[in-house]
């Protein structure tokens, strides 16, 4: 059993969390940043404490109003925790923005937040907003870039530090006092701004000890983005509780090699990037020969070992999984390799900590009990309800400040699900994602999509509204559509895909057998919109999308249709 670290008592907030490790453990490694140039630095608690100390004096150099909102705007980095920190320290209020973010939505942000201020962190506008982001910026606002920060002409971080004496006399917040402001991903509408207090953000911390052992001596690699409840919960959170050492990735080239420098002993990914890695081995190590291998005695568990190893997870013993669900078949291939991925549910409201699955108590399909301190119960209309230790205070500038609860204080999460006996929760869609298909049938698209399991196959959307049958739209893996291009067998995909259809329908309802699979040309990034940040389908940009063309393709007759 893992030994518990710190005392609770002394760790009211995260900066209180922060000046415990600081203050006991000085010289041990908090965070490891590889930068563009290949370089590799260590930033110890100490070193950490010191910069921190000098941006929330230079901050408050500034007299700007008490809680001021602040954004922070950038992809992880060491420095994206810095200055959270930096900002609380300073008496301040944290409102991370998506580096992917498109310019409407920035600046409805920025200007419903009423920022004093911004942080301008790691971007490089290849593969993020910043191109469109950085025109929508008040000219006037002031700006900080932290380093990686692709505008060198507004005040620098380092230049900043060094001419500023760290703080001395730090006021620290209280537990219920505001901490973060964090918008929605929007996939509908304008995001709401989620106002979380400081006691949130550490019982979410804290919580997950009683799920799972958590201590100083563990690993992480943070490459999800920060500016979600999810990756600031697991990652942010739990490190400044618990003290442990966070690593980050420099770019989707050099992954391999930062998860394999981070050996991570916790790892927390979500299903299109377990999908990825699980393609990925299929493609060097066909399934047919995995069946083969894995199952010769010894044998089999050195090539298990292997393949954990090739992906960089070889040292990890808690594995998670959220955001959306993961299909069943490809929880089990990572559990017969010795994984034991836990699915886990949480929305931005309780900032992610809601349900997970227990090690050795998993059901699959189901994301788990409720966690320590949280509630759930079901709807009269299906409809999860959950009340948290990490529940919002409410959302930023609405006039009703428990908007979206019940009278006794549930969260309507606007999921549909389902408890068995032993009080695990499962997702069966969500209650605005049922469509009606025009014979007055209701169809949910979620658990008919977990269905398809091919390892060529990245992303489905079953749509249909209006439609006599439901149809799915289905996106290849970007390797897939580039062995095709190359000449590969269209015709052996083909036959593949119209033998998947046929399983699928065999297992589902009448009014849900699928009338036809159409894959799709283009891939669904967060780029071009068809994923939100936390890449979950955005199912109404998909649907307009393709809306045009679904009337041509019911008349094909074809069970498998390429765009």
């Amino acid at each position: 059993m893992a030994k518990k670290s710190g005392k609770k008592s002394t760790k009211k907030t995260l900066v209180h969390s922060f000046l415990h490790w600081e203050k006991t453990t000085p010289d041990r490694v908090y965070m490891t940043q590889p930068y563009p140039d290949g370089s590799v630095v260590d930033y110890t608690w100490r070193e950490v404490g010191d910069q921190v100390r000098r941006m929330a004096a230079h901050l408050q150099s500034l007299n700007l109003p008490p809680k001021s909102n602040i954004a922070l705007l950038g992809k992880n980095s060491a420095h994206w925790i810095m200055a959270d920190i930096a900002i609380w320290m300073a008496g301040h209020v944290t409102v991370p923005l998506y580096p992917t973010l498109n310019a409407d939505t920035a600046k409805y942000i920025l200007e419903h937040c009423e920022a004093k201020l911004i942080f301008i962190g790691k971007l490089d506008g290849k593969v993020d907003g910043w191109n469109e982001i950085k025109n929508v910026i008040p000219a006037l606002m002031p700006k900080i870039g932290l380093p990686m920060s692709p505008d060198k002409d507004i005040p620098q971080w380092e230049v900043l530090i060094k001419g500023t004496k760290p703080l001395k006399d730090i006021k620290l917040p209280e537990p219920e006092d505001l901490a973060t402001i964090v918008y929605t991903s929007g996939s509908t509408g304008n995001p709401k701004g989620v106002m979380h207090c400081f006691r949130a953000m550490s019982a979410a911390a804290e919580g997950s000890r009683e799920l799972f052992p958590v201590n100083q001596d563990d690993r992480m690699l943070s490459y999800l983005p920060l500016a979600h409840v999810a990756e600031r919960a697991v990652v942010e959170s739990q490190s400044l509780n618990f003290g442990f050492h966070v690593y980050f990735a420099d770019n989707l080239n050099t992954f391999v090699q930062d998860i394999r420098r981070a050996r991570p002993t916790l790892f927390f990914s979500v299903p299109r990037l377990w999908t990825k890695f699980y393609l990925g081995i299929n493609e060097k190590l066909p399934p047919a020969k995995q069946k083969i291998l894995f199952n010769i005695p010894i044998l089999g568990r050195v090539i298990k070992k292997k393949v954990l190893t090739q992906l960089g997870l070889q040292h990890v013993r808690a594995a998670v999984t959220g955001a959306a669900p993961l299909p069943p078949d490809i929880i089990r291939w990572y559990r017969n390799l010795g994984l034991e991925l836990l699915e886990v549910y949480g929305m931005s409201e309780n900032f992610g900590y809601s349900h997970a699955n227990r090690p050795g108590k998993t059901r699959i399909g189901y994301v788990g009990n409720a966690n320590p301190g949280c509630e759930h119960r079901i709807g009269e209309n299906g409809e999860v309800l959950v009340k948290s230790a990490a529940q919002m205070m409410g959302y930023y500038k609405l006039d009703n400040a428990n908007d979206g609860l019940t009278p006794d204080g549930f969260f309507h999460t606007g999921d549909m699900g389902e408890i068995d006996a032993q009080g695990r929760l499962k997702i069966t869609g969500r209650v605005k994602e049922l469509f009606k298909t025009s014979k007055g049938k209701y169809v949910a698209p979620v658990p008919i999509e977990n269905r398809f399991n091919h390892p060529k196959i990245e992303v489905v959307c079953v749509a249909g509204a209006s439609q006599p049958q439901p149809f799915a739209l289905v996106m290849l893996s970007q390797e897939a559509q580039d062995e095709l291009a190359k000449g590969g067998d269209k015709k052996a995909l083909q036959a593949e895909l119209e033998d998947l259809l046929e399983k699928v329908n065999s297992q589902v309802e009448d009014h849900e057998r699928l009338d036809y699979l159409v894959v799709v040309k283009d891939q669904w990034t967060m780029d071009n919109g068809f994923l939100t940040p936390t890449m979950k389908i955005k199912r109404n940009v998909i649907e307009g999308r393709y809306e045009p063309k679904v009337e041509r393709w019911a008349k094909v007759k074809q069970k498998v249709i390429w765009e």
